[in-house]
């Protein structure tokens, strides 16, 4: 154990692979824990802030909402931490330290999009290594993504995969990013395990045993639910063995080469409607998905005479909803969601949408 250190998880993994449910369930189990908890979210609407902050339905939490939203919550700008880690990251860090008697534990939520790397090298910087040390990175991988070939380096598999299902868009900068983030990996959490069978569950296992060495345990869970003890206290110290790991970020930068962050090849914007119907909303999301190149859609619905905020979240063809909480006396009314994909354009999404809910 780093005696005297707050001990720190990153948990890092690609675009709706189930972060921030995951860190839910962190949050609701960890009752008495003092934990802070820092943001990092793609998109011009902080979404995955929004929903950690929300006490869960059946949460019994003597701390007030907004309590919890000013004493345990960081957000950072837009953007990927691994390009504002000087600028962004390391002044909530200081704060974060000089609060560090009242803090037990520290959870970082970065971008789908981050490199895991360089916010890990942050933990060696002076006024940091001192207090704080990184307990485990944790990379959440997309269960049934992972087993249908998305993730493989067999080119071969993939392209054949492609030529099946034409909505299945391999691109070698997204590949580096995954292997990348697995490549600085304590713990690998497969999600989504309910919609995996037996032979898929084998794919995925070889996937990851030919990123990952042994000694990274895999754990596979449902609906982002794992026990407490598999995820705290791995007392990792991963700053210490960050500088041995060499990627593909690293490997581009050495050469020379032009570097484009992944980021750049999406295109994320927020479409604002007012209040909707739900099932109309779901029948125009489904549509749009299947008519254009979109990897996620997360946000909010103000439903027609429902007190409740309705959360809609979609990731390739697979659209959840659920309500969350009461929509609160000063909050407007109003349903925001965020769309990534490549090649989408808000104006196309915005005018199919506000076309099907006013049909």
């Amino acid at each position: 154990m780093q005696l005297n250190k707050i001990p720190t998880t990153i948990v890092t993994g690609f675009l709706g692979s189930g972060k921030t449910t995951l860190l839910s369930n962190v949050l609701k189990q960890a009752a008495g824990k003092r934990i802070a908890v820092i943001v990092n979210e793609f998109g011009e609407l902080d979404i995955d802030s929004d929903l950690l902050r929300s006490c869960p339905l059946d949460c019994d939490d003597e701390q007030s909402e907004s309590q919890r939203s000013q004493d345990g919550f960081y957000e950072l700008a837009n953007g990927c931490i691994c390009c504002t880690v000087e600028e962004e990251f390391l002044p909530v860090m200081e704060q974060l330290v000089a609060r560090r008697d009242d803090i037990d534990h520290i959870l970082i939520e970065t971008s789908g999009l981050a490199l895991p790397k360089p916010l890990v090298q942050a933990f060696n910087w002076p006024g940091i290594k001192e207090h704080c040390t990184v307990d485990a990175v944790i990379t959440v991988v997309d269960g049934p993504a992972v087993a249908a070939g998305r993730f493989a380096h067999n080119e071969e598999q993939v392209q054949a995969q492609r030529l099946a299902d034409e909505s299945l868009d391999h691109d070698p900068s997204l590949q580096e990013l995954l292997d990348d983030q697995l490549s600085a990996a304590d713990l690998v959490v497969v999600s989504k395990n309910d919609l995996l069978d037996e032979i898929e569950r084998d794919k995925v296992q070889a996937v990851i045993a030919n990123e990952v060495p042994s000694t990274v345990k895999t754990v596979y869970i449902e609906h982002g639910e794992a026990e407490l003890d598999k995820l705290l206290g791995i007392d990792a110290a991963s700053e210490s063995r960050i500088d041995d790991i060499h990627n593909h970020h690293d490997h581009h930068h050495t050469h020379g080469e032009h570097h484009e962050h992944a980021h750049d090849h999406f295109d994320s914007f927020v479409v604002k409607l007012g209040e909707v119907s739900s099932d109309l909303l779901q029948e125009a999301l489904e549509q749009l998905i299947e008519e254009h190149n979109i990897f996620r859609v997360k946000g909010f619905a103000a439903v027609h005479g429902k007190p409740m905020r309705q959360v809609f979240q979609a990731v390739g063809r697979r659209l959840d909803r659920y309500f969350d909480r009461l929509w609160q006396a000063e909050e407007i009314r109003q349903t925001q969601l965020v769309f990534i994909g490549k090649g989408i354009d808000k104006e196309t999404i915005e005018g199919a949408l506000n076309d099907a809910l006013s049909a």
